[in-house]
């Protein structure tokens, strides 16, 4: 006996044989272009990734080929972030998600930093990249050289701090508003004043 239902689970196993086939032939042709970098398969549910890990040095020709060479050709960078990790050694990582609309294939690229640690710009391969190392610069402190506008994006020009990573105060350092008397928006120390309530884990005294 068949319904909507089976046929809705026979569709969605199709798909994920469709798609495990799909990264299993990304997989080994990334073993023979690229033989030297780290690989790591997740398999999960409607959501295989295939991972490489790359150092910042080979940063910038790996993503070359990947974009240049025929049987990758991954043409658009999704995304980029940043991420935190305050105990590792390096506490800081870059992940970026390219897609080949050609051969429909989805590829992650893991770049882990010391703190400090410069990067380089891949605006010249993905013009997209230009707005989101901003963004990771802004809100993580990572540096990237050869970007050509590496300014703030959504704090102040003297904003102290870089709001996402984990030893950032959830609350801020200072919170800003607008001074009748001086006739000027100034900023002041954060205060959370509402009774009765505690912030973000903090013990009343």
């Amino acid at each position: 006996m068949s319904g909507p239902a089976t046929m809705a689970t026979k569709g969605a196993q199709h798909w994920m044989a469709r798609q495990g086939e799909r990264l299993d032939r990304l997989e080994q042709l990334l073993t023979d272009v690229l033989p030297h970098l780290t690989r790591e398969r997740r398999r999960q549910p409607f959501n295989d990734a295939l991972i490489l890990h790359v150092d910042a040095a080979q940063l910038l020709a790996t993503m070359q080929q990947l974009h240049d060479q025929a049987d990758l050709d991954f043409k658009l960078l999704i995304d980029l972030a940043g991420v935190h990790y305050p105990d590792r050694s390096q506490p800081l990582e870059l992940v970026y998600q390219l897609l080949s609309v050609h051969h429909n294939h989805r590829l992650r690229i893991k770049v882990a930093l010391a703190d400090g640690e410069v990067v380089p710009s891949v605006m010249a391969i993905w013009s997209s990249a230009n707005w989101y190392e901003r963004e990771a610069y802004e809100m993580f402190g990572i540096l990237f050289s050869g970007h050509p506008d590496l300014r703030r994006l959504l704090t102040d020009y003297d904003f102290d701090g870089y709001p996402l990573r984990k030893d950032f105060p959830v609350e801020g350092r200072v919170e800003v508003r607008y001074n009748r008397d001086l006739g000027r928006v100034v900023q002041e120390p954060t205060r959370l004043s509402i009774p009765n309530r505690e912030f973000y884990g903090r013990q009343r005294p």
